[in-house]
C-alpha cells in the first residue's frame, strides 16, 4: 500500500481518488474549492490539506487531474517543493507535450520521477475504476506507479519518453473527433431517409462500423439528450492541443480542424457544456 497524495477532484479526480482509497493506500487530498475536497475525506475516510504542498509532503506517489498547462505547473511546483527524493509525480491531466517534458527535466534535477500519464474512458471509466492509462517516462517510474494505478485504471501501455504520453491522448481525440462526426451524420442521414434508426443500429454496429460511440452514445443522441460525458469545452481544449502540435510536428488534420470548428459551432448553440456526441444537434438545427 501507496502512501499518496491526489490533486484535483474533479469528475474524472474525485472518483480515482476515492478508488485508491478504497484500495487501501492512504490517500490526502488537495482541490481549489476546498468544500469538495471535505466531501471526498468524509466519504472515503481520507485526509484533506488546505495546500498542495502539505498534500505532498511525504507521499511515496502523488497524483494530479487539473485543467491546463498553467495549473500543472504551478500543483507541480507546489507538490514538488515538499515531495521526498525518489518519490514519483503522475500527471493524468490532458495538457501539452512541451509542459510534461518541461516537468519532466524539473523532476530529474530534484531527484523525483515524473509520468505523464493521461486518461481515457471519461467520467464512467473513473467512476467504474476502469480507465486507459497512456503513459510517458521512465520504465522503472511506470513500473512503480502501475500497481498503484491499477486501482481505477483496467489498461495501462507506457508509450515512451516523457511527452509520449500526452502525444498518445492527442491520437485519442483525433480519432473520437472523426467517429463521433461520422456517427452523427450518419444518424442524421438515417433519420431524413425515413429509416427506422434502431434497426438501422441493430443491423450495422455488428459489422465494420461498430463503435464505442456507437455502442454508447446512438440512442442519446437520436434523443437530442446530451447531459452527461466529456463536456465540448473540454474537448475543444484538447483539440486545440492537438492542433498546435500539429502546427510543431508537420501533421495534417483536414478532419480535426474541420470538426474543431463544428463544435465551435455547437458551443455557439449554448452547448459549452453539453456530450460531445452533441455534434448531431448542428446537424439537426433548423435551417434558415
Amino acid at each position: 500500500m501507496a502512501k499518496a497524495a491526489f490533486i484535483g477532484l474533479g469528475v474524472m479526480g474525485g472518483p480515482m481518488a476515492g478508488h485508491l482509497a478504497r484500495a487501501g493506500h492512504d490517500v490526502a487530498v488537495y482541490n481549489r474549492t476546498e468544500e469538495k475536497a471535505r466531501n471526498w475525506a468524509q466519504k472515503h475516510k481520507g485526509r484533506t490539506y488546505s495546500s498542495v504542498a502539505t498534500a505532498a509532503e511525504g507521499a511515496d506517489i502523488v497524483f494530479s487531474c487539473v485543467g491546463n498547462d498553467r495549473d500543472l505547473r504551478e500543483v507541480f511546483d507546489a507538490a514538488s517543493s515538499t515531495m521526498r527524493k525518489g518519490s514519483i509525480f503522475v500527471d493524468h491531466t490532458t495538457a501539452s507535450a512541451e509542459i510534461a517534458r518541461e516537468l519532466a527535466a524539473k523532476a530529474e534535477a530534484r531527484g523525483l520521477g515524473f509520468l505523464d500519464a493521461p486518461v481515457s474512458g471519461g467520467q464512467a471509466g473513473a467512476e467504474a475504476g476502469k480507465l486507459t492509462v497512456m503513459a510517458g517516462g521512465e520504465p522503472s517510474w511506470f513500473a512503480e506507479a502501475q500497481p498503484v494505478m491499477a486501482a481505477y485504471a483496467a489498461n495501462m501501455t507506457l508509450i515512451g519518453p516523457a511527452g509520449s504520453g500526452q502525444l498518445a491522448k492527442m491520437v485519442n481525440q483525433i480519432c473520437i473527433a472523426g467517429v463521433v462526426q461520422g456517427l452523427a451524420e450518419g444518424l442524421h442521414f438515417a433519420k431524413r431517409a425515413d429509416l427506422d434508426v434502431e434497426k438501422v443500429i441493430a443491423a450495422i454496429s455488428k459489422g465494420a462500423a461498430r463503435s464505442w460511440q456507437m455502442e454508447n452514445r446512438w440512442k442519446t443522441m437520436n434523443e437530442g439528450r446530451f447531459d452527461f460525458g466529456f463536456a465540448v469545452d473540454w474537448m475543444r481544449k484538447d483539440l486545440g492541443l492537438v492542433l498546435e502540435e500539429a502546427e510543431r510536428n508537420g501533421a495534417k488534420l483536414d478532419l480535426t480542424e474541420l470538426v474543431d470548428s463544428y463544435y465551435a459551432d455547437v458551443q455557439n448553440m449554448g452547448g459549452k457544456r453539453w456530450d460531445t456526441s452533441s455534434l448531431i444537434a448542428r446537424l439537426e438545427k433548423p435551417r434558415r
